[in-house]
C-alpha cells in the first residue's frame, strides 16, 4: 500500500463551461501523476478542442475501458462518451446537449466507482439549468450521487485547509430549508462531520453547530427551531461522545472556526455555510476583475463511494478564455487521494 496510486475518475463537467480547461491545466501543470492515476470521463473531442484553443500540446487518449488508460505525463486518458456535437456547442451558453453530456459523465463515473474500476470520483462543475433542460430533474451533483448510489443519509462538506463546513440542507428554497431543520437531520450531519474529521486524521474533533435563527433564536425570542430541534441534537451527540457545541450564533461561530477553534462546523442552510467558506477560499482581484484563486473542495459524505468536487460553478462568463484557475480541481483530487488510500487499507484489513 505504501506506493499505491489510486485511480481517480474526473468528470468533465459542462462542456460549455470551464471544466475542460481546468482539467487540461491540472493534468499538464500539476504533479498529479506522482500521487494517483487520473483519467477523465467525458467527451474526447471537447477535450481536444479545448487543448487546441489553449495551445497546450497534450495527447488525448480516447478509450472505452479503464484498462486501456496509459496514465502517463503528457497524455490525458478519457473514457469517451462521444456525446458532444462541437458544431453546435456554444461556450458559456446553457443547452440541453451540454447538460446531458455532463449528466452522462456523472452517471458513468458513479458506475465505474460502484464496480470498483476506479477508487474515487472527482467532479468538475455543471450547470443546473442545462441539466434540467436535458430532462434530468436534479438540484445538483449531491442529489445525483445519492440517487444512483441508493444513499439516504448524506451531506455536503466544504473543506479548505482547516476550515470545514457541513450543511444540514443545501439546494432548496430558504423557506423550505427552515422546515427541514429537524433534530434527526442535525444529529445525522454532526455524526457525518465527526466521522469525516476522524478520517482526515483528527483524533478528537471539536465541532460547532450554527443556530438557524439570528442569535441562535435568543432562547426562543426569534423562533423556536433552535430550542426544539437543534439543541436536542447537540445534546444527543454529546451523549454519544462527540465534542460538539451549539447552537451558536453563526457570526460568532465562523469567526472562531476561521482561527482554528473548531475542526468543523454545521451550517443549517446553503448560504449560511457557503458565504464564510468562500470568503476564505475565493480571492477576487478588483483590478483585473477576475478571481485570482478559487480554492475549496466539496465532499459528499455518507456515500458508498468517494466523491470530491470543486466548489465553484461553470463560470460561463470566462469559459473559453483560458484564464480559469485550476486550484480547486487540484485540491479536490488531492483530497480524494488519501480518502481512496484509506478506504483501500480498510478493505484489505477486512
Amino acid at each position: 500500500m505504501e506506493n499505491y496510486l489510486p485511480i481517480i475518475a474526473v468528470t468533465m463537467g459542462d462542456p460549455a463551461g470551464i471544466g475542460p480547461e481546468i482539467i487540461i491545466k491540472t493534468f499538464t501543470q500539476s504533479p498529479v501523476f506522482n500521487e494517483c492515476k487520473p483519467l477523465v470521463v467525458g467527451d474526447g473531442k471537447t477535450l481536444q478542442y479545448a487543448a487546441k484553443c489553449m495551445d497546450v500540446p497534450v495527447e488525448i487518449n480516447k478509450i472505452k475501458e479503464v484498462s486501456e488508460a496509459k496514465f502517463k505525463v503528457g497524455c490525458i486518458d478519457v473514457i469517451d462518451l462521444e456525446n458532444v456535437d462541437l458544431t453546435i456547442l456554444e461556450m458559456g451558453k446553457v443547452s440541453a446537449m451540454s447538460g446531458n453530456a455532463a449528466f452522462e459523465a456523472i452517471k458513468k463515473a458513479i458506475s465505474l466507482a460502484l464496480d470498483g474500476q476506479v477508487d474515487a470520483t472527482v467532479t468538475a462543475p455543471i450547470n443546473k439549468e442545462s441539466i434540467n433542460l436535458a430532462g434530468h430533474q436534479y438540484a445538483g451533483h449531491t442529489e445525483i450521487y445519492a440517487q444512483f448510489t441508493g444513499t439516504k443519509k448524506y451531506a455536503m462538506l466544504l473543506a479548505e485547509e482547516n476550515f470545514r463546513v457541513i450543511h444540514a440542507t443545501t439546494h432548496v428554497a430558504l423557506r423550505e430549508a427552515c422546515d427541514l431543520i429537524r433534530k434527526e437531520r442535525v444529529l445525522d450531519v454532526i455524526q457525518l462531520l465527526n466521522d469525516a474529521c476522524v478520517q482526515f486524521g483528527i483524533a478528537n474533533p471539536r465541532i460547532g453547530v450554527a443556530g438557524l435563527n439570528p442569535h441562535a433564536g435568543d432562547g426562543g425570542l426569534f423562533g423556536n427551531e433552535d430550542v426544539k430541534e437543534v439543541l436536542p441534537a447537540v445534546k444527543e451527540a454529546q451523549e454519544l461522545g462527540i465534542t460538539v457545541e451549539g447552537p451558536i450564533p453563526p457570526d460568532t461561530m465562523f469567526a472562531k472556526a476561521a482561527q482554528g477553534y473548531f475542526d468543523g462546523c454545521v451550517a443549517m442552510y446553503h448560504d449560511q455555510g457557503h458565504i464564510p467558506f468562500k470568503m476564505i477560499g475565493f480571492k477576487w482581484n478588483n483590478n483585473t476583475q477576475t478571481m485570482e484563486s478559487v480554492k475549496g473542495v466539496n465532499i459528499t459524505l455518507g456515500l458508498p463511494i468517494i466523491r470530491t468536487s470543486v466548489d465553484h460553478g461553470t463560470a460561463f462568463e470566462i469559459a473559453g478564455k483560458a484564464i480559469a484557475s485550476p486550484d480547486a480541481l487540484e485540491l479536490a483530487i488531492k483530497y480524494a487521494i488519501p480518502m481512496a488510500i484509506n478506504r483501500r487499507k480498510k478493505e484489505i484489513q477486512k
